[in-house]
Formats: C-alpha cells, sequence, structure tokens
C-alpha cells in the first residue's frame, strides 16, 4: 500500500513560530504545561483546543514551539483572502475552511492528507471564539470528530485560559487600547496540552452523523476536563471580565455543578 510522504515543516513557519514568543513576551506572561505525551510523538494527531480570545493563534504558536510541536492550523478562508497573511498561511501548509459555504467540505480531505503526512493539525471545534456566559467549551462542530474518523488520527485536548485578558473580543477594534493595558499588566496566559488522547471508542456505534456527535461530545469534555485546573479559582464567572464579548446561551454545554 502507498504511503503519503512525510511532511517537512517549511522554514517560514518555523521562523514564524521560533518569533511567537518573542511576540507574546510584553502582552502576556505565559505558563506551558503537558506536551505531546510519547506515544503520539512523530505520528499524526490532532490539536483540539478551546477558543476565548482573537489572540489565541500567537500563544498557541508559543505554545507549541516551546514543547516542539510545529502544528498545521485549520483557519477560516477570510485568513487566506487576505492579500499577505494568506499567502504566508498557503506556504506555511495551513488549512483552509470555508464556513458557510459549499466549499466547506473541502477541509476535511485536506486535513486528512495533511494527517496521513503525519502532520500536527490544530483545530478549534467550536468554531468561533465561544460565547459561553461563563467561558467555557461551547457546544463544539463535528469536524473534528470527522477528521479524527476519516484519518484515525487520535485527538489529544488542548486548553489555554487568559487570553481575553490581553486581547478582547472586540479587537481589532479598540485595539490600541488593549495592547497598552495589556504592556502595562502582563497578564498570566495558561496553555495545557492533554495528559492522553480523548477515548472514542464510547462513539462507535450508530450512523455517521451520530458517531460524529458522540465523538464531539467527548472532545468538547476533554478539552473542558483540561482546562478546569487552569481556571480552579473561577470556575463560575471569570475574574477578568471582557466586557466587549457577546453572550449566546444556545450552544452552552451542560456541566458538572
Amino acid at each position: 500500500m502507498e504511503t503519503s510522504p512525510v511532511w517537512r515543516v517549511p522554514r517560514l513557519w518555523r521562523l514564524l513560530l521560533a518569533l511567537s514568543p518573542i511576540v507574546a513576551f510584553p502582552l502576556v506572561r505565559l505558563r506551558v504545561s503537558g506536551g505531546l505525551p510519547a506515544p503520539l510523538q512523530g505520528g499524526p494527531v490532532i490539536l483540539a483546543a478551546n477558543h476565548v480570545s482573537p489572540f489565541d493563534p500567537v500563544v498557541i504558536m508559543a505554545a507549541c514551539h516551546k514543547v516542539g510541536i510545529a502544528p498545521r492550523f485549520m483557519a477560516t478562508g477570510g485568513v487566506f483572502r487576505a492579500p499577505l497573511v494568506g499567502t504566508v498561511m498557503r506556504h506555511c501548509g495551513h488549512i483552509r475552511v470555508d464556513r458557510n459555504t459549499a466549499h466547506v467540505a473541502d477541509a476535511l480531505p485536506a486535513a486528512a492528507k495533511a494527517l496521513a503526512e503525519n502532520s500536527a493539525v490544530l483545530v478549534y471545534p467550536e468554531g468561533r471564539i465561544g460565547l459561553d456566559p461563563w467561558m467555557w467549551p461551547e457546544r463544539g462542530k463535528t469536524g473534528a470528530a470527522r477528521m479524527a474518523a476519516m484519518s484515525g488520527a487520535p485527538v489529544l485536548p488542548v486548553a489555554q485560559w487568559g487570553t481575553h485578558a490581553a486581547i478582547p473580543y472586540e479587537a481589532p477594534k479598540r485595539l490600541g487600547r488593549a495592547l497598552v493595558k495589556a504592556l502595562l499588566r502582563r497578564p498570566v496566559v495558561q496553555v495545557r496540552f492533554g495528559d492522553r488522547p480523548v477515548d472514542l471508542s464510547a462513539a462507535e456505534a450508530g450512523t455517521p452523523g451520530v458517531r460524529a456527535m458522540h465523538a464531539t461530545r467527548l472532545i468538547m469534555d476533554a478539552i473542558d476536563e483540561t482546562l478546569t485546573p487552569l481556571r480552579r479559582d473561577e470556575m463560575r464567572t471569570p475574574k477578568v471580565v471582557d466586557t466587549s464579548r457577546p453572550h449566546d446561551p444556545a450552544r452552552v454545554r451542560p456541566r458538572p455543578s
């Protein structure tokens, strides 16, 4: 059986990953815990992360650089349409997701191909910055679960917390003011990689759609569990409230008290 070649990380992407901690340092105090478990090193892996701020990609890049991962991001098509940024995204091997269009399904085979090349692929299963009133991960989309089913790659939960205290939801609106505040305060931002991949064996029954929905719930529960130690003292209301962030209770997930 013919196998896909192993993806070689472009030099430009390695450079950008190396620069990301330098970009993050003046704005936040980054704390990273965990990493890629030994059984997952050298093979394909889906990194499934929660999404709380426009600053998340920079922080995730810095965290991944620290633990030695060069992930390929799944990003909205709008990023790829930007003149300079889009060119960089394509050159670095990232994966375009044209949400709410007829081409949205094209992202799954592209991600499966990336995983067949032993890449790490980072996805935000919520599909947007989460709008849960208490900033817990909201109900996810089924894309990450379908990627796992299509490729057989494990899913590792990743949790991040505190980026909303640096760059709020409304950015780039009033970005200058937010940057000045972040420079003065340098809030602590935490990223935690899960200890083990999500056990999706309980989601093997039913139609493909039912399996994807069940697997998505398991993935979001694992992200929730990974996030809990990072916000142990703010389990209900966050200490820093982003007043620019709207609330959408329609996608709130049930959680234990």
